[in-house]
This record gives C-alpha cells, structure tokens and sequence, in this order.
C-alpha cells in the first residue's frame, strides 16, 4: 500500500471512524494513521468527540422540558394544519 497522506486521512477521517469507508480505503488511512503522529493526534480527538456524542444521545431530556416541546408541537400543528 501507498500513504494516502494526511490531507486524504483527515478529510475521511469521520467516515472512517464510523466504518463507512471501503475496506481498501479504510485500510490505507489506518496504515497512514499508525505512521503519522500529526493524525494520531487528529484520530483522539475524532473518538473523543465521538464517544462524547454517543454518550449525550444516550440521556433523555427533563421531563418538564419533553412536555413544554410536544405542547408547543401540539398546539403549532393545529394552527399550521393544512388540509390535503
């Protein structure tokens, strides 16, 4: 394989985080990834932002804040209903 260089690395950088990518890509940003400690850096900070998404997803907004949004949803349905 060749090193598909840092600007080709970063610019796929997320799709590779999520697996997106063909494995012939994946791999070659992978390679670049273990010889570039610029990337490496890149790469942490990519999964950190990552993990910190996931976790965030993961929690259910208050009560009181779920109700005030599905009555404000509510009530801006009836008032902007269209009829088909």
């Amino acid at each position: 394989m060749t090193d598909c260089g840092c600007e080709k690395a970063r610019a796929e950088l997320e799709e590779y985080l999520h697996h997106e990518l063909r494995a012939a890509d994946a791999a070659d940003i992978r390679e670049h990834i273990e010889n570039c400690a610029d990337c490496q850096a890149e790469l942490r900070v990519g999964v950190a932002i990552t993990e910190v998404v996931q976790r965030a997803c993961k929690e259910s907004a208050p009560e009181e804040l779920r109700v005030q949004v599905l009555t404000k949803l509510r009530v801006y349905q009836s008032t902007h209903a269209t009829t088909a």
